[in-house]
């Protein structure tokens, strides 16, 4: 068969939905249960972090960015993947693959370099807490968040550009639930290894590098939380921590596995749910774990209600 560019494609099939018919109407479900949970939680998060004073912090301010990554990863997959379970048509144009692709790619290493940039957070207010105020100032604020939005667009500039480049020669049966890298070189029929390599390159840099990053701040961060004497002290510390710790392990752990595991050795199904899981789990949940140990969120909350009864 003759081979051919993707851009020749009019459409592209999402063949993992049609895989278990029997099931759609049940994941329809669960799916848009959990995309509106995303969209009340993170906006949640951002409106409370622009209208409560005692949440205009630098801590909320890469919060809000965390949320609104969180609001754009699934807003850019899950409603084409609810218009495919709720009829028989499982196609996306190759304009919606392609844009799927490269926001996707974006904003999935905005958010790991985001983290990274907590990290720096966090280890900068138990580490040197007198000099918090002087080093988190808010033009170095804005300044790391304008570097993870810039890296994460490189990020997805290099890999979406040699990814919808290669040849499909007639394969148009994406195997996933969504356009995403790993299942587009799959459908190509020349050699990809310039791709794999890329993406391994890529990839690495993105979650290796970061993650170790994180992992030495929080050693030092350990060791300063132990030199305080007070329990109360140590306590608030690490309360400061865990929750973006948790964050950390749920998003480099699915992102190591989907797109740094070699495919002989992980299972393909596993695979798909991985990565169903950091599209949509992982959102889900992360305003969850940041509000339910935060006292100031939970407070910034009530209070928001309050004053809407009031108004009411």
């Amino acid at each position: 068969m003759e081979c051919a560019n993707s851009s020749s494609f009019k459409a592209f099939i999402l063949m993992d939905i049609s895989d278990h018919p029997q099931l759609e109407m049940i994941f329809f479900v669960a799916l848009l249960i959990s995309y509106l949970l995303t969209l009340l939680g993170n906006s949640t998060i951002i409106l409370l972090s622009h209208l409560d004073a005692r949440l205009h912090t630098t801590m909320y301010f890469f919060l809000s960015n965390l949320s609104s990554v969180d609001l754009a990863v699934t807003t850019s997959c899950i409603p084409q993947m609810l218009i495919n379970l709720w009829g028989p048509d499982k196609t996306i144009s190759y304009g919606g693959c392609v844009t799927q692709l490269y926001v996707f790619l974006w904003l999935g290493a905005t958010e790991g370099i985001l983290l990274v940039v907590m990290a720096f957070d966090r280890y900068v207010a138990v580490c040197r807490p007198l000099h918090y105020t002087i080093i988190m100032n808010p033009r170095l604020c804005w300044l790391l968040a304008a570097i993870a939005w810039l890296c994460g667009l490189c990020n997805s500039v290099i890999q979406s550009t040699f990814t919808v480049q290669l040849p499909l020669c007639g394969h148009r049966n994406v195997d996933n639930f969504l356009c995403e890298v790993p299942a587009m070189i799959k459908m190509a029929c020349g050699d990809t290894s310039l791709n794999e390599a890329v993406l391994n390159g890529v990839c690495t840099f993105f979650t290796v590098v970061p993650l170790s990053i994180i992992l030495i701040s929080y050693c030092n961060i350990a060791q300063a939380v132990l030199k305080i004497r007070s329990a109360e002290g140590q306590r608030k510390a690490f309360n400061t921590c865990v929750s973006h710790l948790i964050v950390v392990f749920l998003f480099y752990g699915s992102a190591m596995y989907a797109y740094l595991l070699p495919p002989k050795t992980s299972n393909q199904d596993q695979g798909k749910f991985i990565s169903l899981f950091y599209t949509v789990v992982t959102p889900m949940v992360n305003p969850l774990i940041y509000t339910l140990r935060n006292k100031e969120v939970k407070g910034a909350l009530r209070r928001l209600l309050r004053k809407g009864r009031e108004v009411g």
